[in-house]
């Protein structure tokens, strides 16, 4: 439930030194994130104005038609820009680290970062989900538990709608996929539950190291609520704080949410006690079942009722762009990945599957070290087949363990793994990298490899009459 409007400005006042007659508030960036915190501000009747280092900011003229004719700065961020400001409220994609941020925080100028205005904004249990990969799955598969559940839920953050726009006077509970760099910036979360699912290479182009990128993600369990563990992930298994209530999830050994067989048949298990079984979730790989596992632990940690919880599971068929299949043709199965953006989330995506797979990967690194691709990479898949910004570094990577083919376009990428492909293979777009050195976002580079899929199977149809099946079911 969002608070009054009353309640809220005390609440930032008292937190965040937030004060609706003397504050001067920069939004630094306005994406989606900037515009839901200047329409939140506005609301409230604080004064601010907008600094973006873009010329023509996307979203300024709905803003102003909006807001009325609010001051923006434009342009590369400039130090005077930000001189008189007691608070920036800085946009996850821009990083701590500019020249003006720093200048501006070294004279006393606080940074904070949307989450912390949501949370003082809202009165009813908060669930925070991060991690380098499933945080979307987990989020939307906890949402759907939700509304099985009957409880109204508001679902986004790092994910869809931006945090401060589910404020929602009915909500009873809100599920929010948090990215590292949206908690770097946050200290008032104090979720009724947080997990971090996993920590692998991500974002080192933003974050020192791995140390640092982990560092930023702990701060999801920031307060005293039920701290959800991976036990699999010795990284997040270090988070554990001693004398927290802690529930622990786990696909590789005994927890309190995970995988176990009774009869000879394996079941999502709660303790001893058998769920579901794992063949009743439909989405394939292992890495899908820890997320379903995951979703439980959460779910249960805030009350949601049980039998409901796997009535969504049961339904749930995955989200675009992760894990997706395509088509299926001449025995080939087509396989969209495309949000597999690091090295993590490539390996539990090959990880998955009990056959060799044909890989078809690259893009932009983002200073990750392609070796660490390298066993899985040696163990499961025929070949693989690059494009992109970094392929080379993956090629010297892979060092001939397995045959390379490089390519320039998605198309051309399609066409050599279907000229390797025999039936019973899954050819997987699943990059390790991120997609803006060709592409706009990940979901375009999914499209496409969509399209060049679904292109080559009609072209074969129609050349010797083979059937083929294309579908939009997660796998």
């Amino acid at each position: 439930m969002k608070l009054d409007k009353s309640t809220i400005i005390k609440r930032l006042k008292a937190n965040l030194g937030l004060d609706v007659a003397t504050s001067k508030i920069v939004v630094v960036g306005l994406g989606v994130t900037g515009v839901s915190v200047a329409h939140y501000l506005a609301q409230l009747g604080f004064n601010f104005v907008v600094a973006d280092s873009r010329e023509q900011p996307s979203g300024i003229n709905q803003l102003r038609e909006a807001l009325g004719n609010i001051s923006v700065f434009s342009g590369a961020f400039d130090e005077k820009s930000f001189s008189n400001a007691t608070h920036l409220i800085v946009s996850p994609g821009i990083p701590l680290t500019e020249k003006a941020i720093v200048e501006s925080v070294s004279k006393g100028t606080q940074v904070i970062g949307d989450i912390d205005l949501f949370s003082c904004s809202v009165d009813v249990p908060i669930v925070a989900i991060t991690g380098s990969n499933g945080k979307s799955t987990v989020t939307t598969m906890l949402g759907e538990m939700a509304d099985a559940a009957g409880i109204k839920a508001g679902v986004g953050g790092n994910l869809g709608v931006a945090a401060l726009d589910l404020l929602d006077e009915s909500a009873d509970l809100y599920v929010l996929e948090l990215s590292s760099f949206q908690l770097e910036r946050t200290s008032q979360l104090n979720a009724a539950a947080a997990t971090v699912l996993n920590v692998s290479a991500d974002h080192l182009d933003r974050h020192a190291d791995i140390a640092d990128y982990a560092e930023q993600k702990q701060r999801v369990f920031i307060g005293d609520g039920v701290m959800v563990i991976n036990v699999d992930d010795p990284v997040v298994l270090d988070m554990h704080e001693e004398g927290r209530s802690t529930i622990t999830f786990s696909i590789q050994t005994i927890a309190d949410f995970c995988i176990g067989k009774d009869n000879g048949v394996e079941y999502l298990k709660c303790g001893e006690k058998a769920l579901m079984p794992l063949s009743e979730l439909p989405l394939e790989g292992r890495h899908n079942a820890a997320n379903a596992l995951a979703s439980l632990a959460l779910g249960t940690a805030v009350g949601l009722d049980e039998q409901a919880m796997c009535k969504a599971l049961k339904a749930f068929n995955g989200l675009p762009h992760r894990m997706q299949r395509v088509a299926e043709s001449a025995g080939i199965t087509w396989v969209n990945d495309s949000k597999a953006t690091n090295i993590g989330a490539c390996i539990a995506a090959i990880q998955g599957y009990q056959h060799k797979v044909i890989l078809i990967a690259g893009g932009d690194a983002k200073g990750a070290d392609m070796r660490d691709l390298i066993p899985t990479i040696k163990e499961k898949t025929k070949a693989v087949v690059l494009m992109g910004k970094d392929a080379g570094l993956i090629e010297q990577a892979i060092n001939g363990c397995v045959p390379v083919h490089n390519c320039s376009t998605m198309k051309q990428a399609v066409s050599v793994a279907a000229s390797i492909a025999t039936a019973g293979d899954t050819v997987l777009l699943s990059p390790a990298c991120a997609s803006l050195d060709q592409y706009k976002n990940y979901q375009d580079r999914g499209d496409q490899f969509a399209q060049a899929v679904m292109g080559l199977v009609d072209s074969n149809h129609n050349c010797n009459g083979a059937t083929s099946r294309s579908s939009r079911v997660g796998v």
